[in-house]
């Protein structure tokens, strides 16, 4: 069984379910609204959207014959605060060798005879 941070950034690994996210984060929308953008058949996009709905990224609801779809931020926020730690450290990594960096470029205080 994988986490929910895997299963998060094993479905962030596709294009077309990054494409759906950006368009569901405008609001929400149909399956078939979804569907337009893309050359791909209806089962296609029906399985990308299985794959966001088992990372918990969207939630489908059921209105008469309308089913929307809605964008869930958790997940995302999750990964996002995962992507931050390291980001946090890579930033102290690049500040310190660009301290490095100054004091090599720095003129020497010892006078040459």
């Amino acid at each position: 069984m994988q986490d929910a941070l895997s299963t998060t950034f094993a479905a962030l690994a596709d294009p077309t379910r990054r494409a759906i996210l950006a368009r569901l984060s405008s609001g929400e929308s149909s399956v078939s609204d979804l569907a337009k953008p893309f050359a791909m058949s209806a089962p296609a996009i029906t399985k990308h959207l299985k794959v966001l709905q088992r990372a918990g990224l969207i939630s489908q609801g059921r209105q008469a014959q309308w089913r929307p779809c809605k964008l869930e931020a958790q997940p995302l926020r999750e990964a996002a605060d995962w992507v931050a730690q390291y980001r946090q450290h890579w930033e102290d990594r690049l500040d310190r060798l660009e301290d490095y960096l100054a004091t090599l470029q720095a003129p020497s205080t010892e006078e040459k005879p």
